[in-house]
């Protein structure tokens, strides 16, 4: 039987690495990183496999397992497709309608994918809520445009996410994009029911 405390830990682990795996593929995704993150990847992997096949004895470190589980499972389902769609040189859920990321910097013509994240409840991640009006702002002051104050960010975010979360989806997904200067963010329900 394993101790409590090593799945607080393992799970304290997983939840940094899964951040840390979410910021590497938006880095590659965006081609500031050579090759996908297969290294902390792994150790994500290792650690959701760890504790899907061992016992979780506390309801609340269960129920957390749990959730990071999906959030992963959505993620490698989302990150598989985008990169299978980059190989095949055709568009996919994280590239720019070209298929490939120009080489050697960006046309300013295209549109790049800045960043991506999802949500269950924005108002509990705001670590995540934090990166993506980040992102956004800064993609926006880049383009001569004002920064929208952050209570207002995250009442809109909150408010997608509750209205697609409401219509069936059991976590919402946000992508930020920029083409010829224009930011756009844009949300949609990723796979499977809420509760499920």
């Amino acid at each position: 039987m394993t101790d409590e405390g090593d799945i607080r830990r393992d799970l304290q682990v997983l939840e940094t690495e899964l951040k840390r795996l979410e910021a590497e593929y938006n880095m590659f995704f965006a081609g500031r990183l050579p090759r996908p993150p297969w290294e902390t990847r792994g150790r994500v992997d290792a650690l959701v496999k760890r504790w899907d096949r061992g016992y979780i004895q506390g309801s609340m470190e269960r129920f957390r397992f749990s959730t990071l589980q999906a959030r992963y499972q959505a993620f490698v389902d989302l990150w598989d497709r985008a990169l299978r769609a980059k190989e095949e040189g055709r568009p996919g859920p994280l590239m720019p309608r070209g298929g490939e990321a120009p080489p050697g910097g960006r046309e300013r013509s295209d549109k790049r994918v800045l960043h991506v994240t999802s949500f269950t409840d924005p108002m509990r991640e705001m670590d995540k809520l934090h990166n993506l009006y980040e992102s956004v702002m800064d993609a926006r002051r880049s383009g001569g445009h004002d920064a929208v104050p952050f209570h207002k960010f995250a009442a809109l975010v909150r408010d997608q996410v509750k209205k697609i979360r409401d219509a069936g989806s059991a976590e919402v997904a946000f992508k930020v994009t920029e083409k010829d200067g224009k930011v756009a963010l844009s949300a949609k329900g990723t796979k499977g029911p809420k509760g499920k």
